[in-house]
């Protein structure tokens, strides 16, 4: 693990930093939301809107890193965040909620660099080496769920207005950010498959390895993202749970998500890519159970880490897939669609998700994702079947 190169350790310090910010917005925007919206069922649209804006800044975002190269985009992007975040910090002040759901709304393009990072990495080392330098830039978002907790209730009486200490801490993270990406080489190109003729997008789309690689991705991105925006309306507004509470059930539910990359390399040599994600469906499906048993903190608790582990599994197994489905010349043009399908279908789980618990409760939050869980069941045994 500790002979990869710089790179791969620059952006896993990177992806920490970044990671918080998304932490921090699924923890505190939905809570600041129940203060400022108008109407309660809209309380999560700030939650739902930095998914939106991740999913409608894929495709700019990578298109381009293809003009000016990844680090260019990675460092203006952290100037970028630093004053959208000042945005956010007015619209708290002055109690506008479409202004702070526009300002999460341009945070998500943030979110749509750091997606990049994993690919970054990947270019950076030996094909032999792309599960574990995938592994290493993801556990990255470890430190984050530490950070971006503890930095919303650090901040949150700095000032007059709550949470606008914790928004002031949070932009001087992209500062570090911006510091550390500075150190940052990009990868020279796979000279070998440079020269490959580039094939159509159906060529490519049609693939058994892009279709599995996507949808596992998606998925993982899906369920979680649905349930994980649901759970601190549940928890803190309608259960009662305090804030320390929800705190800790998120801040576990981020580390299961990231710690399991400790293991995820190895775990791959030893049962592949289609089991390891076929066991994250299975987590998937244990974690509903136990949510839909009961609302008591430890059932919330358990549920929120098996989904963690999960997503972890289905992320870094579709991330390891779809590099076998695109030649160098065709990178970002896969990627692209890759991550905006993946963040286009999980914006509308989060739009979608304060609406179901407010209007129907938790219980058919859980139950809702089962059907998506079968489907890509049904798809992880076919592609086993056919000997993958």
């Amino acid at each position: 693990m500790f002979n990869l190169p710089k790179n791969v350790w620059i952006l896993t310090a990177c992806q920490s930093l970044f990671m918080s910010l998304s932490v921090f917005m699924v923890f505190v925007a939905g809570i600041i939301g129940s203060g400022l919206s108008p109407i309660k069922s809209l309380s999560t649209l700030p939650v739902a809107t930095i998914v939106v804006g991740t999913a409608v800044s894929v495709i700019p975002v990578i298109k381009l890193m293809s003009i000016f190269g990844r680090k260019k985009v990675f460092l203006s992007v952290c100037i970028y965040t630093i004053l959208i975040i000042g945005l956010s910090i007015l619209s708290i002040i002055y109690e506008l909620f479409f202004l702070f759901s526009f300002s999460s709304l341009c945070l998500g393009a943030s979110v749509a660099t750091m997606m990049q990072f994993r690919f970054a990495a990947i270019e950076s080392v030996d094909p032999e080496k792309r599960p574990l330098a995938t592994a290493v830039v993801i556990l990255g978002g470890l430190i984050s769920a530490f950070i971006g907790t503890e930095i919303a209730t650090l901040g949150k009486n700095y000032f007059e207005t709550d949470f606008v200490g914790s928004f002031t801490i949070l932009a001087f993270l992209f500062v570090i950010a911006f510091i550390l990406m500075s150190f940052f080489k990009p990868a020279a190109k796979f000279k070998e498959q440079t020269s490959q003729s580039k094939r159509s997008l159906f060529d490519i789309i049609k693939q058994g390895s892009f279709l599995v690689a996507v949808s596992a991705a998606t998925t993982g991105y899906v369920v979680m993202s649905f349930i994980m925006t649901a759970t601190p309306v549940s928890m803190h507004v309608m259960d009662g749970f305090s804030l320390h509470q929800t705190k800790v059930v998120l801040q576990s539910h981020v580390i299961a998500m990231f710690l399991p990359s400790l293991f995820t390399a190895f775990l791959l040599k030893y049962i592949g890519l289609t089991r390891m994600m076929l066991l994250g469906v299975v987590l998937f499906f244990t974690s509903i159970f136990i949510a839909f048993s009961s609302h008591a903190l430890s059932y919330y608790w358990w549920s929120l880490v098996l989904l963690g582990l999960g997503w972890n599994f289905l992320f870094i197994g579709g991330t390891n897939l779809l590099p076998k489905s695109y030649n160098e010349n065709e990178k970002f043009q896969v990627q692209s669609i890759n991550d905006f399908l993946i963040f286009g279908l999980q914006a509308l789980a989060a739009l979608s998700a304060g609406w179901f618990v407010f209007n129907f409760g938790w219980e058919v939050v859980l139950i809702s994702t089962i059907p998506l869980l079968f489907f890509q069941l049904f798809i992880l045994i076919w592609w086993l079947k056919k000997g993958n």
